[in-house]
């Protein structure tokens, strides 16, 4: 359990509040008239604003675990599908939207190396992209197939001279906020019976690849985990190792 420290506008003796945010934390708010007095930090978050600094709060969060949240974290092949369908159906942006989750998928990326991803990095004459990864795991180079680059060329040619892959109206790069509310509107367009996040495609891609029973240092270096230990996860929960355990 956190602490984090709030400032409230109004002094809320004895009074909990419980607050819900991003679905995953539940904070609650109690007031011990903290003597700090301001040498705690400032909660980012969806309801920072709706008080003043002022009164100082003390926050307790709780961490829901993912299990609590929803029954599994990565999405079936046909799953995708519909997200992709889904999400391209929708507003302006659609063929950029779907590409987004093409490629987050197919090379397991996470969301701040796909809204940072960049033309310099993708080469549609050869059929590649170099993926930097974030949280110190490895870089690679993977190739890229017939609708990635399909999709990647429609993407350009909608959205020309610019640096980042996908970008806004504004020409700035999306934003991580933009493209989760993408996908959440996209899974419930799709009829998704789970609540989906940017990091269930990454997950998905490994899911995918063990139950295609690819090795696990194969999956390893394609997703650039540093750690074979959080590649395991994919292959220890893939269908195939037991597809021989029943004649019938």
């Amino acid at each position: 359990m956190a602490v984090i420290a709030f400032y409230a506008s109004k002094r809320c003796d004895k009074l909990t509040i419980e607050y819900t945010i991003y679905e995953k934390y539940t904070f609650t708010m109690v007031d011990f008239s903290c003597s700090c007095k301001g040498s705690h930090d400032k909660v980012q978050g969806s309801f920072y604003g709706k008080f003043n600094k002022c009164t100082p709060i003390i926050i307790y969060r709780q961490d829901k675990k993912n299990k609590q949240l929803r029954e599994r974290e990565h999405l079936s092949p046909p799953e995708i599908d519909k997200l992709m369908a889904a999400a391209k159906s929708i507003g302006r942006h659609g063929i950029r939207d779907s590409t987004m989750i093409l490629i987050s998928y197919r090379h397991g990326l996470r969301i701040s190396e796909l809204v940072t991803l960049k033309w310099s990095q993708i080469d549609l004459e050869q059929g590649y992209v170099h993926i930097l990864r974030r949280k110190n795991g490895i870089d690679a180079t993977h190739p890229l197939f017939g609708p990635e680059l399909r999709a990647l060329r429609k993407v350009q040619k909608e959205y020309p001279s610019t640096d980042y892959v996908f970008i806004s109206e504004r020409k700035s790069p999306v934003t991580e906020h933009v493209f989760r509310k993408i996908l959440k509107r996209a899974g419930e367009i799709a009829g998704l019976n789970i609540k989906v996040h940017p990091h269930m495609l990454r997950h998905s891609t490994g899911f995918k690849l063990a139950n295609e029973g690819r090795d696990t240092r194969s999956i390893q270096h394609y997703l650039g985990h540093k750690n074979i230990q959080h590649t395991v996860r994919y292959t220890e929960l893939a269908v195939t190792q037991f597809k021989n355990f029943w004649s019938d």
